[in-house]
């Protein structure tokens, strides 16, 4: 299975289209939640935590989807499987990756901002 890309052009160009003005205050948010999302993975992963992991990583799959960040939303799905599945041992790494995808996703978009 092909990875996929860190962002979707044409579903942000079309989100942009949409929101015109308020594309970037939609984008500032949707990486402040993140960063606050991430958070709350690790804290439910100390925690030992599987529903709060879940159910935290079934809205930041859903931000990253809405957004255009797909790979990212494969990452949060896969955290999203092992809460469901009480299954931790392996999430330190998908979160690991998460927050890797996160700094690419950001800087991908705050060049997308500028355009």
């Amino acid at each position: 299975m092909a990875e996929k890309p860190h962002l979707d052009d044409e579903a942000l160009a079309e989100l942009q289209d949409v929101m015109e003005d308020e594309f970037d205050v939609l984008m500032r948010t949707f990486l402040n939640d993140s960063r606050e999302r991430i958070a709350s993975l690790k804290l439910a992963v100390s925690e030992q935590d599987a529903e709060a992991l879940a159910h935290v990583a079934h809205s930041f799959k859903g931000s990253c989807i809405n957004i255009g960040a797909p790979h990212l939303g494969e990452l949060c799905r896969a955290a999203e499987s092992a809460g469901k599945e009480q299954q931790l041992a392996g999430v330190p790494a998908i979160i690991e990756a998460i927050e890797a995808e996160f700094r690419i996703v950001t800087e991908l978009l705050q060049e997308f901002m500028v355009r």
